[in-house]
This record gives structure tokens, sequence and C-alpha cells, in this order.
């Protein structure tokens, strides 16, 4: 089955709004992997506005599941995350003021940076995702980096699911099927919510993982953390 692994930043977004430590992100966290997450998912940004770099060294040494460090590589990015070794970090081309992920790297104008960072990770024993879209050209050019996997940048199916599934969802099938011929795993994540993941899941293979932070925070104000939790697992197994 595929994996869910829950990003925590919207709970961090709700902490640094007030102040303090309500609600306690530390915790969030434990309970997530208590409620059924294979996963936990934090995505630090230089200016800090939700998930802090204190944030995930306190977290780190206590996720019992999969620890997934999303961000652009810069040197204190690096620094952090060959300290605190997470199982996997997922390389996401945001420039430090974008509100959130917005585009897949370019594989082939980025490639010796790419292969760069990912051979440092792998020095410390840490798995490489490169965020990509939908484009042959960057999943094909995808293993030169060496990297472990790739993340479908998911916002277009998540747009066009309303209108029409099978054409939203077609690209990912077809990138996936692509991307799995060339040894690499896949992961996928952005706007994947409630109505659009189990048709996501049933239609892309060889789908290892999918990250879901912002949907899944808000139904749980509704639903609760647990129960919700238990709601996207039982998407993926109906998939």
């Amino acid at each position: 089955m595929t994996r869910l692994s829950v990003n925590i930043n919207k709970v961090a977004t709700i902490r640094n709004a007030r102040g303090g430590n309500i609600p306690n992100v530390f915790q969030v966290a434990m309970d997530c992997e208590r409620f059924g997450a294979q996963g936990i998912t934090v995505h630090p940004r230089p200016d800090e506005r939700h998930i802090r770099y204190s944030d995930v060294r306190e977290i780190a040494p206590h996720v019992k599941t999969e620890f997934n460090i999303e961000g652009y590589p810069t040197r204190d990015f690096l620094d952090l995350v060959t300290e605190v070794k997470p199982a996997q970090v997922t390389l996401v081309p945001d420039p430090p003021d974008v509100l959130t992920s917005n585009a897949g790297w370019d594989t082939i104008k980025y490639k010796t940076l790419l292969q760069d960072v990912v051979a440092e990770l792998h020095e410390n024993n840490i798995r490489a995702s490169i965020f990509i879209e939908t484009d042959a050209k960057m999943i094909e050019a995808a293993p030169e980096t060496k990297t472990d996997r790739i993340e479908l940048y998911t916002e277009s199916y998540a747009v066009g699911f309303g209108q029409n599934r099978e054409q939203a969802v077609n690209p990912f099938a077809e990138s996936a099927e692509l991307a799995h011929s060339l040894g690499l795993g896949i992961n996928a994540g952005h706007d994947l919510n409630l109505d659009n993941l189990e048709y996501f899941a049933q239609n892309v293979p060889h789908l290892n993982e999918v990250s879901i932070g912002h949907a899944l925070i808000s139904d749980a104000l509704y639903f609760g953390l647990e129960n919700t939790i238990q709601l996207y697992l039982r998407k993926l197994q109906s998939a």
C-alpha cells in the first residue's frame, strides 16, 4: 500500500500566529504516528514562518516511522539535514519568499547542483527525492543526479480533477511508469485531499508515498486528527 506521510507545517503556522507552544508541534508529530501515519514530513524555510529548525532537531530523534524533510538545498538546510539524518530529504526548488511549493526541478539545468547535493545526502545515508513535474525530459534526466526517488508535483491533478479526472491523472500515470522504468521510486504531493486521493492512488502505478499537509490538517479541524488520518489511510487502502 502507498504510505501516508503527514506534513505538519500548518500546525506550526497556527502555533507561530499566536506565539507560545500551542498547538505543540512535537506532540502532534508523535500523535500522528500513534494515529497511524506512516511518516512525518516537515518543510523548514529560511524565515522559519512555520516549522523551525529547532522543531526539526526536537522531532528527528523521536520519529519511529519515517522522517522526511523537504526544502531548498541552501548550506544551512544541508547542515541541518546532515546533522539530524532523516530517512529522506525531498529537494524542492523554492525561492525563499514563495508561499508554497509551486514548481518542480529542471533536472537538466540544475543537474550538477543536484548531483552534488544528492551525493552529500548519500554520504550521510539519507534517501534523496527530487520534486518534479510531469515532464518526460525532466524525469529522464533525473537518474543522472543519482536521486533515489522523485516526488510528482500534483497541483495540476488537483486543479483538473473536478473537470476531467481521467485527463488530469493520465500525465501522472505515464510519468510514474517512466520513472519506474528508469529505476526511480515515486512519491507524490501537493493539494491531494479526501476527494481526489483514492482516484490518484488507483491510477498512478508504483506509488511509494504521498505527503499531505494542508488538506489533512484542515480536515482535522472538523473530524479530529486521529479520525482524519484514518480516513486518509482508508482512501489509500481502497486504491
